[in-house]
């Protein structure tokens, strides 16, 4: 704010300036001393042309009229006493009065026409950014009201104004406006992110988001690959799984939105609070759909032995079996390599063959493998570990451990 009022004192001394400089400014010509030469001047013409006309017989009172002629010229010479006598103002009076007049004028007409409350309001919220930011991210506070969601949202675009390329600034600015169902702002804010670090899970996740509260078909779409690709990714975030079973049951895909909420009530377990409040959705889908629905899918929790060194490049391969059978895998799926440990689940979406289901099975072994090389028939130097076998719905952990 003091920039702001000391631009201001900078434009008015400039006005004053504009003021003084044709008051004080020194002429390079005395206006007495021309109008004198201009009158002898004509003088001496005329007397000229009385001579002539005198010649010529046209004249018979030179002399009177040579002093009319003088008269005039005497006439338009002011007599000092009248230059005395007369009333003048002094140019540092002159500029006082209009250098005041000016501020005035100025600063009232600013004050009533400016939003001058706006402005201060602005720059006080501006200053108060990293407070404002802090309570948002801190738990343990009270959440932010709607006014301070609505100066937190001002505050941001001011700063990502000379910060543009500030992924993380666009990303919060989106959160903030998809948690005031600002669309617009939201999807505009998210895309910027994403063109900025496209790479970053938390951004396009957050990108997904306010695609999804779009109408339009294409950009539901565009989401959906989003939310997809992240869950190939190993990105274990319960919004994701909400999202997917949420668009599909706007989508009239129950069977669909159904394997997703049961899949994250693999993930949260019974004692969830959220737990009941799934089955809840899950039940409303199958009366939509006017018939229960049976899918099964198996969280799988891996881990990897210190003495493993994960390759810089390669996939991460899980597959089920069935622990009474063949070898041959009932379902199975690729992940990059991530981090460990991890959790993976998969469900009959990933089956290899069809007519197959994952809850067709009464007991399962779950395999891993780290390929180095990206070919999954060759096994030379891949890492592996294997579950023992456990019943459809026990909980399923292997170690990474053993070397080909």
């Amino acid at each position: 704010m003091t920039t702001f009022w000391l631009s201001t004192v900078i434009l008015t001394i400039a006005g004053f300036a504009f003021i003084a400089l044709p008051l004080f400014r020194k002429q390079n010509f005395d206006d007495d001393a021309r109008r004198d030469e201009l009158n002898k001047a004509f003088y001496k013409d005329r007397l000229e042309e009385l001579e002539d006309e005198t010649d010529a017989g046209v004249v018979v009172d030179q002399d009177d009229l040579i002093v009319d002629l003088k008269q005039s010229l005497l006439e338009d010479i002011p007599a000092d006493e009248k230059k005395i006598g007369s009333f003048t103002i002094s140019p540092m009076t002159v500029f006082g009065s209009s250098a005041l007049l000016l501020a005035v004028i100025s600063y009232a007409t600013y004050s009533v026409f400016g939003s001058l409350d706006k402005v201060s309001h602005w720059q006080n919220i501006n200053e108060q950014l990293p407070a404002l930011t802090q309570k948002l991210m801190s738990p343990e506070q009270d959440s932010l009201s709607e006014d301070e969601l609505k100066d937190l949202k001002l505050a941001l675009r001011t700063r990502l104004h000379y910060q543009p390329d500030d992924a993380q600034g666009w990303l919060l600015l989106g959160r903030i406006a998809l948690a005031d169902r600002d669309a617009d702002t939201a999807t505009g804010a998210m895309e910027k992110a994403h063109n900025l670090d496209p790479k970053d899970p938390d951004v396009r996740l957050g990108y997904a988001q306010s695609l999804m509260m779009s109408d339009n078909e294409a950009q539901q779409q565009f989401a959906r690959s989003i939310l997809i690709g992240l869950l190939q990714d190993d990105y274990v975030d319960l919004r994701v799984y909400s999202l997917l079973a949420f668009n599909a049951y706007q989508r009239g895909n129950y069977e669909e939105s159904i394997r997703f909420w049961r899949t994250m009530q693999k993930l949260i377990g019974p004692d969830d609070s959220r737990y009941s409040m799934l089955n809840r959705s899950i039940e409303n889908a199958e009366k939509m759909l006017g018939k229960a629905v049976t899918t099964t899918s198996v969280p799988i929790t891996i881990t990897v032995d210190q003495n493993v060194q994960l390759p810089e490049q390669g996939v991460l391969v899980v597959s089920i079996h069935d622990a009474n059978g063949t070898p041959i895998p009932v379902a199975a799926a690729r992940y990059p390599i991530g981090t460990f440990p991890r959790t993976v689940v998969l469900d009959d979406a990933n089956v290899m063959m069809d007519g197959q289901s994952i809850s067709q099975l009464d007991s399962l072994i779950v395999k891993a493998r780290i390929d180095t090389d990206g070919n999954v028939t060759t096994k030379e130097g891949d890492w592996y570990g294997e579950s023992q076998a456990v019943k459809m719905g026990d909980q399923v952990a292997l170690v990474i451990d053993k070397q080909y």
